[in-house]
């Protein structure tokens, strides 16, 4: 399950095991081509994997941290640590291998 997630949630919820944090906006069409992907992949990784996204027109301060300038724009935190950022759109097999790799 994807849970939408705040500026001020960001550290706690990511602290711990592997998360993924889709920054997105309602009125980008990559983003809502993305969504479905990572819907997907959080009933088929779940327990294994967090998944988060964070609407980048509401939550404006931990996408500035990032330096998130084109979106979808993905974080991968493992234990609060960012091991991997991907900008654009991803298929689901090459989400599936960068998630796995950190698992």
């Amino acid at each position: 399950m994807v849970k939408a997630i705040t500026d001020s949630e960001f550290q706690t919820k990511t602290a711990q095991g592997v998360s993924i944090v889709d920054f997105w906006a309602p009125w980008c069409g990559p983003c809502r081509m993305q969504s479905p992907i990572i819907d997907e992949l959080s009933e088929e990784m779940e327990g294994q994997v967090n998944f988060f996204k964070m609407n980048v027109d509401e939550e404006t301060k931990i996408a500035g941290e990032f330096g998130v300038m084109s979106i979808p724009t993905m974080v991968i935190k493992k234990d609060g640590q960012v091991v991997e950022k991907l900008v654009g759109f991803h298929d689901k097999d090459r989400l599936t291998e960068v998630l796995k790799k950190h698992i």
